[in-house]
Order: structure tokens, then sequence, then C-alpha cells
């Protein structure tokens, strides 16, 4: 039986764990104060050591992404905390600033000190109006200890600053580009790379962009040591460390949020949110966020070669291979923001592909052709199959249109429409061209 840790999570069980009384009575602040008496060369080898795969979706190192920050003859450098949690089906990062904000700010805090900034920011999707409250309600908690401020605790001569900017609720700035733009009060539309926010980032400086989960996770490692943490995980051979937060949600009979130890399977998962609903069959699961193709409980893991790390699982079902970053990407999904979204045996595909159709469209920055132009193609082409008006032709369309977005956009929100919407027709096109011939759902189905 899956048994759920308690390293990032381990203060939501506590008495209103979201206040400075109850942090600092479990620990908090402690790991801070060790971070300032060490070299931030050595708190950046310490998270290289842990193997914290960003867990924003992009799975890069977070220690190694602190180490291309090189200090500036003139410009400042920052650290900026990515909120915007906006990918339909996740909600593990909004759970670590309601539950346990003191935990975000001290990750803050070590994260500036190690990359050689004085100030981060966090920048908040808006409608998360409790995260928000919460975070601002830590930090004035922490400023008015002198946690924060020119003299953190009083000892250390090095100013300390975490601000909490609220973003307008655009998906497109979950993309840490399109973020940074939005940050100074420009248009949120992603930049070109290069070059990166290490060298040219927030106004025009060195800047470290994280995830949430991420930057919490600083803490525990710094008092856990980063080779233990890393230990923890079933993947730590693939330099996949230590333990995350995982989401289940969908047709499960108990949708949550928990913690394991990195490498659960998407069976363990399932099984731990009580199963799928009303005693149905899975369907099948988009594995990370609705940006991550679809994947089928009848696919199996083939590894690239009999010397690959990853030939342990070859031949087995994805639903029982461990889910990492390299693990989900061979089974030709991704892990994502690691929250899964199960579909069980009734629902109509091409009304999911449809939604997920509509929100595409609806969210693209409209910056590069390619995107703006073939999400609403998608979009009206699904429109016309589930209202009965569809053409058999029409289906090979949606593969040429996304193939087309692939690859010729400037960030990866173009893939990440592409993706579903490329895998929807193709495992499911007896379904869509059930739709065309019946001239609409011919099972009424829905996706509930």
């Amino acid at each position: 039986m899956l048994q759920p840790q308690k390293i990032i999570s381990r203060n939501y069980e506590l008495p209103e764990s979201w206040t400075l009384a109850t942090f600092e009575k479990a620990g908090g602040y402690q790991a801070i104060r060790k971070a300032l008496q060490m070299e931030p060369a050595k708190i950046i080898d310490e998270m290289k050591a842990a193997n914290i795969r960003g867990r924003g979706g992009a799975g890069f190192p977070m220690g190694v992404k602190w180490s291309f920050m090189r200090p500036h003859p003139t410009k400042p450098a920052y650290l900026v905390v990515n909120a915007d949690e906006g990918e339909p089906g996740t909600h593990k990062d909004r759970t670590i600033m309601e539950r346990d904000p003191h935990s975000l700010i001290e990750g803050c805090m070590i994260g500036a000190y190690a990359i050689g900034a004085h100030v981060a920011y966090i920048y908040v999707r808006d409608e998360l109006h409790l995260a928000k409250k919460r975070l601002w309600d830590a930090i004035h908690d922490a400023r008015a200890k002198g946690y924060l401020g020119n003299r953190p605790f009083g000892a250390k001569d090095y100013p300390l600053e975490v601000h909490v900017h609220t973003g307008g609720g655009a998906y497109i700035c979950g993309e840490e580009t399109s973020l940074l733009n939005s940050l100074e009060g420009k248009r949120g539309e992603p930049r070109f790379k290069p070059p990166f926010p290490a060298q040219v980032g927030a106004f025009g400086c060195p800047t470290t962009v994280n995830n949430v989960e991420s930057i919490a996770a600083a803490g525990p490692v710094l008092l856990m040591g980063g080779a233990e943490f890393s230990k923890l995980s079933r993947l730590h051979a693939l330099n996949d460390g230590g333990s995350r937060l995982y989401g289940v949600n969908g047709h499960v009979e108990k949708p949550g949020t928990w913690e394991f130890n990195c490498g659960p399977t998407m069976n363990e998962l399932i099984e731990h949110a009580g199963g799928v609903s009303k005693g149905r069959k899975i369907k099948c699961v988009i594995p990370g966020g609705s940006s991550t193709p679809v994947l089928l409980p009848g696919e199996l893991f083939h590894a690239p070669d009999d010397k690959s790390p990853l030939h342990e699982w070859h031949g087995k079902s994805v639903f029982d291979v461990p889910m990492g970053v390299d693990t989900m990407r061979t089974a030709g999904s991704m892990l994502g923001t690691c929250c899964l979204t199960v579909i069980a045996e009734g629902t109509c595909m091409v009304r999911v592909a449809q939604n997920l159709a509509r929100f595409y469209k609806h969210e693209s920055c409209g910056q590069c052709t390619p995107c703006r132009e073939g999400t609403a193609w998608i979009l009206r082409i699904f429109d016309k199959i589930e209202n009965g008006q569809g053409e058999l032709r029409e289906l090979d369309q949606v593969a040429d249109i996304a193939s087309g977005i692939v690859g010729n956009t400037i960030c990866a929100f173009g893939e990440g429409a592409a993706g579903p919407a490329l895998t929807f027709v193709k495992k499911f096109r007896a379904e869509f061209v059930a739709h065309i011939e019946a001239k609409g759902c011919p099972s009424k189905g829905s996706i509930l």
C-alpha cells in the first residue's frame, strides 16, 4: 500500500498551520538560519545533490538552474516564484500557499541568498484569493519579527525581501518569460530565448524562475541534506530525487493532493484516491495537467534500448511504471505538474477534446500565428464534429494543423495545445468517426 510522505507537507495537519507561531513551533525558519551561515555555493551543491526536478512541468534540475546565476557588476539579481497555477487539473501549489505559506517564504529567502539576490517576487494567480491573503499575512508577520529586512534575524548583513505580485489570470503567464513580462507591467506574452532569464530576466536583470513546490522544498533539503533527500525516491538512479506532491482528480472517489516519495505508479495513485468512481473502469488518464498527452491502460512501456536505466520496466503497462520525468517522457507523455486526471468509461472523448480545445483557443496569447490560428481552427473542427456537421477528412486536418503548431512557436504553449488534440484524435479515432457518421454523439455521452 502506498504510504504518504510528510516532508513538504509536514505542517499541513497542524492547527492553524499557516501561522508563524505554528510554523516556528514545528521547526520553521531554522533552515534559513543555517543557510545564512553557509557559502551560497554550498547551498547550491545541496540542491544539486537533492536532484529536485522542477515541479512546474519542465522537470529541469533546480540546483543546476540556480548555478546558472552569475553576479553582474551593475545589476541586481532576482528570484521569481511561479505561483500562477492555471493548468487545468492542477491544484498542488495552492495547498502550500494556503496551508503552509511560511515554508514558501523561507524557501524564497534560501533561494535568494543562494543565487545572490536580495528580493524575491511570488507571482500569484489573482483568482487564488486565500493563497494571496495567507502569503501577505506570512510576509507581514516575518517582517514584523525581523526575519525579513536589512538584517535577517538580526544576525546577517544581507537584506532579504519577499513580495507578492498578482497576475490577471492569463494561463500563458505560467510560461516563465510571459510571467516576467507581466511582472514588469507589460503584456503577458513570451520572449525569445536566448537570452535566458539567468542573463536577462526581470527588469533586464539576472533572474531565476522556480515553481512554488520546488522552492518550498529548499528548507527541508538543507535540514535533511541533499543526498539523503534524493535517496527517498524510487527514481534516485534517474536523478529524479526526493518526495513531491501528487494530485488526483476526475473520476475518482476521493480527489485530493498527497505527498509521496518520487515514483508511485498511476495505478497506486488511483487506488490511494479510492479507485474509479461508481465502480467504473478507467478509460484513460491525463498524467500531468491538460497539456500532457493522454495515456491508455493497455499501452505498454518501451525502453529505448537494453542498456537504458529505463529498461527495468520494459513491457509493463504504463500504469505500472513509476511516475517520473524521464519515465513519462519515454511512455509518450509528460509528468508535467504531477496531477492526474482520471477519465472513466462512458465519457465522450470528443466532448473532452472539444472542451480542452476551447480552453487553449481562449488562452493563446496570439503572438505566434501557428498557435493563434491553429488553436482556433482545431476548435472549429471539434465543434463541427460534436454538433453533427463534421467530415472524415477533417480528422486528418487536425493532425496536420497540430503538427504545424509544434516547433513553430516561441514558447511551449503551442505544443501543450497541439499534443492533446493529436493524441485524442489518434487514440480515440473510432469515437470521432462515430460522431461524424451519426451526425452527433451517438451515446449522448458527457465529460462528467
